[in-house]
């Protein structure tokens, strides 16, 4: 049975008349909205860590030296020349430094819109590493323009500096799925029959779908779907329609106007006992810690 890729982009609110049906990741990347906000070149000394905000999304391109960057969890990253690093989620716990002597990085502030950030950032890790091998033909180009313009003080300067910026993130992105390292729906978006899946998930969290629904969505055995599934997205099915489910539960309670029960029980719970474990169990710590404080009990 053929399906048009139309058809299988995820949660389809907006109108993307202007795009190739055939170009799913245009599609999905269609749905990203941000607001690049400022972009400036910095010298690094030897071992001097760069300051940056932890809450923005930020790029990073380093233009000469190497500049390292390390996290909490032990992993290390060496940056080298013309290569970038995308940090979607902000710094977080990771740091960047100078390696080995001086160096310099081009840095782009960007911000989600809030209204996107669920859909694109669920299928995002941390930090983003593309080599110069990924970047080659590309990046200098944007970045030289990116500067020159962020120095021109004449009319709409600022307009373009973000357009850029936009560019910027969604060419890294392209690149990063281009090169196979793309996990979680963005992976799976490779196969027509997982994407089914994964728009049935992300459109109707609530009816908690069972693996052999799941399956019979992709049309597809269930030993099948499920090898296919876990090795694009990298997670089995269930887990992630549960983790899809607990994401959306978090941002009806960041919005402060649902009960804990109801909003366990609109993403497919049956009491707020379970959706409470399972929420601490992922997020680590309670629903009801995670609700603003002037939200209704």
């Amino acid at each position: 049975m053929t399906e048009s890729r139309k058809n299988l982009t995820i949660l389809p609110e907006l109108a993307l008349d202007g795009l190739a049906s055939g170009d799913l990741l245009s599609q999905v990347l269609a749905r990203m909205r941000m607001t690049g906000d400022c972009v400036y070149s910095c010298e690094l000394l030897p071992l001097a860590q760069l300051e940056i905000s932890t809450q923005a999304a930020h790029a990073c391109v380093v233009s000469g030296g190497v500049v390292e960057v390390t996290g909490d969890d032990t992993a290390r990253y060496e940056i080298q020349p013309s290569e970038l690093v995308l940090f979607p989620r902000g710094l977080r716990d990771f740091r960047l430094m100078a390696c080995n002597g001086p160096a310099t990085v081009v840095v782009c502030r960007f911000w989600f819109d809030p209204d996107s950030l669920q859909n694109l950032l669920f299928g995002l890790p941390a930090l983003i590493h593309l080599r110069q091998t990924e970047t080659d033909g590309w990046l200098d180009n944007i970045m030289r323009f990116l500067l020159h313009e962020a120095g021109n003080d004449q009319p709409g300067s600022a307009l373009m500096v973000s357009r850029m910026i936009d560019l910027v993130v969604v060419r890294a992105l392209r690149a990063w799925v281009h090169h196979g390292h793309a996990s979680s729906w963005l992976g799976g978006l490779a196969d027509q029959r997982i994407a089914r899946a994964l728009k049935a998930i992300h459109e109707q969290p609530p009816r908690g779908l069972t693996i052999d629904g799941l399956a019979a969505v992709a049309g597809m055995s269930r030993s099948s779907f499920c090898e296919r599934f876990t090795a694009l997205v990298g997670k089995s099915p269930l887990r992630y329609r549960n983790e899809w489910r607990l994401t959306i539960a978090r941002d009806m309670l960041a919005k402060g106007d649902a009960r804990v029960g109801d909003v366990g029980m609109s993403v497919g719970y049956e009491s707020e006992a379970a959706f409470s474990r399972a929420y601490k169990t992922f997020f680590g710590h309670t629903p009801r810690e995670a609700k603003p404080t002037n939200a209704m009990p």
